[in-house]
């Protein structure tokens, strides 16, 4: 038997009751997707430092840059994941200008080129953008204007967007269904 507060509340307009979350959201759903696994922040780490020496925001910035803004780690996973990789020895740490600076070690690089020989991430290099990247933009693009005509269109323009995106969704389905 269920409990009516481990449900989705059906009483708000806005709730889908087909899709049970629970009452705090948890659960599938767009908040858990595009998360990276947990082991992509130390290859990323040192596929920044693969440029040279750093410190943690110089870092940041690097996968910010090099992901094309798609991706920009918090300090709150970087500076831990750096601590991590200094004791397993794969980089090494020095005070430069009042500032931790972290480089590669011999063990770092030889991790590094082991990664890079099984393909290398990626979401890193260049070849993140192409068509996957443009896909991503333009599913981005279509939700933000998808949000737009929620928020402040009027019922016949949300019933229009609504036809909208399910013929664009049965349109997707049918070009996986005849490849």
């Amino acid at each position: 038997m269920r409990h009516r507060h481990f449900t989705q509340r059906s009483d708000r307009p806005d709730t889908d009751p087909t899709r049970d979350r629970g009452e705090f959201g948890w659960g599938p759903g767009p908040r858990h997707r595009g998360r990276r696994r947990r082991g992509d922040i130390r290859i990323a780490l040192l596929f920044g430092l693969e440029a040279g020496p750093a410190h943690g925001y110089e870092l940041i910035q690097r996968l910010g840059e090099r992901t094309g803004g798609r991706w920009k780690p918090s300090p709150g996973s970087v500076y831990p994941t750096l601590q991590m990789l200094e004791e397993e020895g794969l980089v090494s740490a020095a005070e430069q200008d009042g500032k931790k600076v972290y480089e590669l070690t011999d063990a770092g690089r030889e991790a590094l080129s082991e990664r890079a020989a099984a393909g290398g991430p990626p979401w890193m290099g260049p070849e993140a953008g192409g068509p996957h990247g443009d896909l991503r933009a333009a599913v981005g693009q279509l939700v933000m204007a998808a949000k737009q005509i929620g928020m402040g269109g009027d019922p016949a323009q949300v019933e229009a967007a609504t036809g909208i995106l399910t013929d664009a969704r049965r349109k997707l389905y049918q070009l996986l269904a005849e490849s």
